[in-house]
């Protein structure tokens, strides 16, 4: 029987938006292919080896405030074992405030420059007092080599989510987008990327319901993980989602329309 070790970085600062939901969806599709499954909350309490003995790890989003207590824990040897793991391919979800610290600095509205992990090719800046929030349903579609590989399906890769962020994220190399956005805005309101991928790590600006309303990106992360893991490629086996393709069929119908 495989297990799998989940870690939920800084579970108590980062998690605004509802971002919990992604980990029950690792959850329970692992649990229902009969995979042992152990999260781990983690937060500033937690030492390097915390983080070390996971298998996949996840944080979620939130605000400026908690992202300063976050940039300031996540240095040192943490900061080592972390970019470590993102480099040997340890796969993971980042979104929004967790998406902007992996890169290289976030410029914040009132102009403090909190430094990233410099681990992925971006850098973000929050909006000015003149300019929108970048808010509501987005539906995109994955252009990334590495999960176009994974998701055989057109369907599956037209992905759902909802967003809710001033920063705007650039892309040093447009080619490491997760996705193109159809409706909605993505990393900015300017040039229709969404997301990033590095290694076995995406980041993106979907919250909540991006795991739950997309399955095929869960199940990438655990066969991912179990991949690392074992040390041998690791198919799933499919289950049904019906319900959920059902769902998908009406929210993807309905946020067209919309766009009428």
């Amino acid at each position: 029987m495989m297990n799998l070790t989940i870690g939920w970085l800084y579970f108590d600062l980062m998690n605004t938006y509802g971002d919990r939901g992604n980990v029950l969806t690792l959850k329970n599709r692992a649990q229902k292919r009969n995979i042992a499954v152990t999260i781990k909350s983690l937060t500033t309490t937690c030492t390097p080896m915390d983080i070390q003995t996971c298998d996949l790890l996840f944080m979620g989003g939130a605000e400026d405030w908690q992202q300063e207590i976050v940039s300031k824990d996540l240095q040192g040897e943490k900061k080592q074992v972390f970019t470590h793991m993102i480099e040997d391919h340890i796969p993971g979800l980042f979104i929004c405030g967790a998406y902007q610290f992996l890169g290289e600095y976030y410029l914040t509205a009132d102009k403090k420059k909190l430094p990233g992990l410099n681990i992925i090719p971006i850098y973000t800046q929050q909006s000015t007092q003149t300019s929108k929030r970048l808010i509501g349903d987005i539906v995109c579609e994955v252009t990334h080599p590495a999960l176009l590989k994974y998701i055989p399906s057109k369907q599956d890769r037209l992905l759902i989510g909802f967003e809710n962020h001033g920063g705007r994220t650039m892309l040093l190399d447009k080619k490491n987008a997760l996705s193109r956005t159809i409706s909605g805005y993505g990393n900015n309101d300017s040039d229709a990327t969404e997301g990033s991928v590095y290694n076995n790590t995406i980041a993106t600006y979907m919250h909540g319901p991006l795991l739950p309303r997309n399955p095929v990106i869960a199940d990438f992360l655990i066969a991912k993980a179990l991949t690392v893991k074992y040390n041998h490629e690791v198919e799933l086996t499919p289950l049904d989602d019906t319900v959920i393709t059902n769902n998908r069929t009406y929210l993807l119908k309905k946020m067209y329309d919309s766009r009428a």
